[in-house]
């Protein structure tokens, strides 16, 4: 058979349908569509508009992965329309696929959304180059090649918002930046430029609304389609919190301490050493759960937790990776 060869498969597509102007409730309508080996999600979208019902709503503009617009959510999973292969979706999910809005208590009409919050995040940790620069130069300020590479492409966000509204903190907690936020105030905490490193930093420290209430469950990595992986830059920006003396005495960095000196002594992670450690006094109410963890095993006592057999390879490695001073 061809490679060039097309081919259809059947699908039904659940669609989430709502008008803030009319609706009390949402709903969803089933379409069914033979579906093309060459489409992507936004044909299936335009389809719908087009064949079925003229009102359907939706946001498109570049179709080239490049603006943003269209992002969605596809069983669930944040996706850009524009760039989903269709034959990748079924090979995921299965010929039923629930198409929705990134947010689903924020839904404006159909696929369309209010991003109010995310764009007030992304203002909040001063989305621009700070410095002191001079009004008529004379000459340029260049940055190499290498002081460039520090980015880590941070700068080619397209703010559509699928890793924000894939971030299950962001859905609980509406103080939290988000993880688009934090790459945003990474790329220009890591530009050589900027010369508001420590304000900006003490606002991304702040408890509630920090990178330390990030819960590390990688979604924005999976979700990003311009592959920018928000979470290693959240996991810079610790690093740039400690180095830049910033960091203060609290349970996540405490947290983050302990976990590294617990490798470095055991090779292992002591996880109830970690918790004491973390909390303190606190720990008590912790008690109902540690006895569960030591009955499974997930805990020992202190005269007995094991060293790892590499320990030595292991403090050598931690000494080498380790770039800021706990």
């Amino acid at each position: 058979m061809s490679t060039n060869t097309i081919t259809t498969q059947k699908v039904n597509f659940k669609v989430f349908r709502f008008n803030a102007d009319d609706d009390y409730l949402p709903y969803y309508e089933d379409y069914t569509m033979e579906v093309t080996s060459e489409e992507v999600v936004l044909d299936i979208l335009n389809r719908i508009k087009w064949d079925h019902d003229g009102s359907f709503s939706y946001r498109r503009s570049c179709r080239h992965g490049i603006c943003g617009a269209c992002a969605i959510k596809v069983n669930g999973r944040s996706t850009l329309a524009c760039k989903e292969r269709m034959n990748d979706m079924i090979e995921l999910f299965g010929n039923e696929l629930t198409i929705e809005p990134l947010s689903i208590k924020r839904a404006v009409k159909d696929m369309i959304i209010d991003k109010a919050d995310f764009w007030n995040k992304h203002d909040a940790v001063h989305p621009y180059l700070i410095s002191d620069v001079v009004e008529e130069p004379e000459t340029e300020h260049l940055v190499s090649p290498e002081e460039a590479e520090q980015l880590l492409e941070a700068d080619l966000c397209i703010q559509c918002g699928a890793c924000h509204y894939a971030c299950p903190v962001v859905e609980i907690n509406e103080d939290f930046f988000g993880p688009a936020a934090f790459a945003k105030a990474y790329r220009f905490e890591a530009d050589v430029r900027d010369e508001a490193h420590t304000s900006r930093l003490t606002e991304l420290h702040e408890e509630k609304q920090g990178v330390w209430d990030c819960v590390k469950c990688y979604e924005c990595a999976e979700v990003c389609p311009k592959e920018i992986n928000p979470i290693d830059k959240i996991t810079k920006l610790h690093q740039m919190l400690f180095k830049e003396g910033v960091a203060t005495s609290n349970v996540a960095t405490r947290h983050a301490v302990g976990f590294k000196h617990s490798i470095e002594k055991h090779g292992v992670l002591d996880e109830g050493g970690l918790v004491l450690y973390s909390e303190g006094p606190s720990i008590v109410k912790h008690i109902p759960v540690a006895l569960k963890m030591f009955k499974k095993g997930k805990i020992v006592m202190p005269w007995n937790m094991p060293k790892s057999d590499n320990l030595d390879e292991i403090k050598k490695l931690v000494e080498s990776s380790s770039t800021a001073k706990f």
